[in-house]
Parts: structure tokens; C-alpha cells; sequence
């Protein structure tokens, strides 16, 4: 599989050029309907209202949200767990990063930013205690477990996401996982996010927003919620350019990846879907004119 992460510092390039970004959000996402009437749209290789689009892909992801996990591992041969490793890299978040993860159901990119401020943090948790000389190492280590616990800086990340069963599955893992401090859920949509404006330093959305219906809005709203100079991150499936890697990838989603939905989750349908979606979705590089 192929996949592509896009990094946008939004309200910063919105700044320098007023309303661009979302006249080209809009340019860029129209050529993806442009075979379909108006008020449709497309679901996989299928043209359907808008309404109804909505409705189908909340039915796919009701349906696989227990078996999500396993099958990103048994599709991507586990691949999925680097790229995402690669995009929490990317966004080297600091103590105090306030994320928004959009479509993070079951909590893969919040897991890791919370591992990844706690790593920053905790080289410099040890230098501070050991330099206390007066305590113990049993109370050095008791002070470092508590702060360990915490987020350091007030950080925080909030979980958005329009299907409830995801969100029922990332709830479980973060539990069983030991996540709870600066850590929370929240039912949304990420056409109409329930956020006050320049509320996040970080929006994240790895693997949905080619499941939205308006593209342009959830766009609009990221850059809503964003505070100035804050960084939209995206991961994405892309085309893959080389042919014959590009007819094995075709062959490898259509006759193998629907079957592996059928075995693990019990679903053809909606794996055949996901793979249709990808191939719908915009290409990673795209030329407009001025």
C-alpha cells in the first residue's frame, strides 16, 4: 500500500494569503464529484446522495469498529504502525500541544502522542530528581511514577469522531492501555466540529477524510479550530506512480484485501468500499493554474 502524509502550517498560510486556502480546498476536492449530478457524490465506485453517503459510510465503519485494528495490521502487513509513527515525528509535539485527531476512532494517533510528549518529558523528569540529593531512590522513584502519569505542559489531545462504535473501541483500548490523563472523546463531525475557534495547535487526520462528504468544509472547519500558525496533518492512501508496482497494488486491493474482510471481519462489502474509496480520492500531486 501507498501512503502519503501532508503537513500544512493552515492559519499561517491563510495569513499570508487571505481566503486561498479554502478556495483551493474547494478546486481541489470538486474534481473528485466532477462525474456526478448535482447534490450526489461518489461512495466507492457508486454515485449517491449526499444524504446517503453519509449514512453508508457510518454503516462501514459500525460494522468493522471491532476488528479495525486487526485488519490495518493484516492489510498493511503492520506497515500502517510506521506511517503513523512517521507523522507523530513529524509534528514533534512540545509539552502544552493541544491536538485535535479527526476520524481517530480507535485512539492509534492519540496513543502515540501521548508516548511521545511523555518520552520528551521524561529525560528531564530524572536530570531534576537525581539533582535532589537529599531523597532517596525509592522517593525519587515514587516522584517520577507520579509525574509520569501526567501529561507534561497541560498538554492534550481530543479524539473526534462521527461513529460512536469507533469511538466504543478506542475507549477500550485506551482503558486497558492505562490512557486517561489528557486524553478525551468526543462524538463529532468533522464538517461541523463542536469546537470554539482557535482552540488546537495540532489537527490530525490519518485515513478519513477521503470518507467525508464535503472535503471543503471539513478543510474550512480544521482551519476554524486551528489556532495562527497551527499545522494541519494529513494521511492519506496515494496513487502509486510506478505502473507495475501500481498493477500489483490494484491486484493486491481488489482480490485480496475484500477477502481478508470477509475472513477477519465478516464484511466483503465494506473492505471493497475502502479499497473503491482510495481510488476516488484525489491524486497527491495536483497542477491548477493561477
Amino acid at each position: 500500500m501507498a501512503a502519503s502524509i501532508g503537513a500544512v502550517a493552515c492559519r499561517a498560510l491563510h495569513s499570508r494569503r487571505h481566503g486561498k486556502l479554502l478556495s483551493i480546498g474547494r478546486g481541489l476536492f470538486s474534481g473528485a464529484r466532477c462525474l456526478v449530478a448535482e447534490g450526489e457524490t461518489h461512495f466507492g465506485f457508486q454515485n449517491v446522495s449526499e444524504t446517503e453517503k453519509g449514512e453508508k459510510v457510518y454503516h462501514v465503519f459500525e460494522s468493522v469498529a471491532k476488528k479495525y485494528d486487526i485488519m490495518n495490521d493484516s492489510m498493511s502487513l503492520g506497515i500502517h504502525r510506521l506511517w503513523k509513527d512517521i507523522l507523530v515525528h513529524q509534528m514533534n509535539p512540545y509539552p502544552g500541544t493541544q491536538l485535535l485527531d479527526v476520524a481517530g476512532g480507535t485512539g492509534d494517533i492519540a496513543f502515540r502522542f501521548i508516548n511521545y510528549v511523555r518520552s520528551q518529558w521524561e529525560h528531564q523528569i530524572k536530570q531534576k530528581l537525581k539533582s535532589h540529593q537529599n531523597l532517596s531512590w525509592q522517593e525519587i522513584s515514587k516522584s517520577y511514577q507520579e509525574e509520569e502519569l501526567k501529561l507534561p505542559g497541560g498538554s492534550q489531545v481530543v479524539v473526534c469522531d462521527i461513529n460512536k462504535e469507533m469511538l466504543k473501541v478506542g475507549k477500550q483500548k485506551a482503558q486497558h492501555l492505562g490512557y486517561s490523563e489528557g486524553l478525551s472523546w468526543v462524538v463529532g463531525n468533522a464538517e461541523e466540529l463542536p469546537f470554539n475557534d482557535n482552540k488546537f495547535d495540532v489537527y490530525t487526520i490519518a485515513f478519513g477524510i477521503r470518507n467525508v462528504t464535503h472535503i471543503d468544509q471539513a478543510l474550512q472547519e480544521a482551519y476554524r479550530v486551528l489556532k495562527p500558525g497551527g499545522r494541519f496533518l494529513c494521511l492519506e492512501f496515494s496513487q502509486v506512480n510506478n505502473p507495475l508496482i501500481s498493477r500489483l497494488y490494484d491486484l493486491y486491493s481488489f482480490q485480496v484485501i475484500p477477502v481478508l474482510g470477509e475472513i477477519i471481519a465478516g464484511d466483503w462489502k465494506s473492505y471493497q468500499y475502502l479499497v473503491e474509496s482510495i481510488r476516488r480520492f484525489p491524486a497527491q500531486v495536483i497542477r491548477c493554474s493561477a
